[in-house]
């Protein structure tokens, strides 16, 4: 069976679903929350904001380290997730996340003197993460512009807007709750590289 994997990340944890596809029937095999700060250490959601009150020596040390915190986190949760598919000789054929709009190269005391840079920069922050440690463990990484999912589903599965919500709504309903935005949104990504790769 082919397997793909959809992320949606948020600060401080994702949303992963897994899809497999067998003899194109379409399946959600897993669907888990990943955790990408250690517990006790909550200010790591949230490294930019947990520096801004810092002199600017200090603050980039804590930012520092929310960073290596997350990608160390990343790398974990990621590797823990692919595990049990690779054990049972299950291809992980790719890894599809959604992400935003690219983030200009400001330095950490140009993302702390504004405050939307702040959540721009968390945000960016867990998805690199992210992509990063598919990459590490050797995943085919395909990122999708959050704002053009629809339109990036519809297209590449060749398939209607209404169909591709009876379609998730299918999907849902063969697994049970929770099946929120997040899990529906992971599943898209996921169907989009599960279809790449087929």
């Amino acid at each position: 069976m082919q397997v793909a994997f959809g992320l949606k990340a948020h600060s401080g944890w994702a949303a992963l679903v897994v899809i497999g596809a067998q003899d194109r029937d379409l399946q959600v095999l897993e669907r888990q929350r990943l955790e990408l700060v250690d517990k006790g250490q909550e200010w790591a959601k949230q490294p930019y904001h947990a520096a801004e009150r810092l002199s600017s020596g200090k603050a980039r040390k804590i930012v520092e380290r929310g960073i290596e915190s997350a990608h160390r986190k990343a790398l974990h949760e990621i590797r823990r997730a692919v595990k049990p598919f690779r054990n049972a000789g299950q291809q992980v054929v790719a890894c599809a996340l959604l992400v935003g709009d690219p983030m200009p190269d400001w330095s950490v005391d140009e993302i702390l003197a504004v405050h939307f840079r702040m959540h721009k920069a968390e945000g960016v922050l867990f998805r690199n993460a992210l992509a990063r440690a598919a990459e590490q463990i050797g995943l085919n990484l395909v990122t999708i512009p959050e704002k053009l999912l629809l339109e990036h589903a519809t297209a590449s599965l060749s398939i209607s807007p209404k169909d591709l919500n009876r379609k998730l709504v299918a999907l849902g309903k063969s697994v049970g709750p929770p099946w929120a935005k997040d899990q529906k949104e992971a599943t898209l990504a996921a169907m989009i590289a599960l279809q790449g790769h087929s």
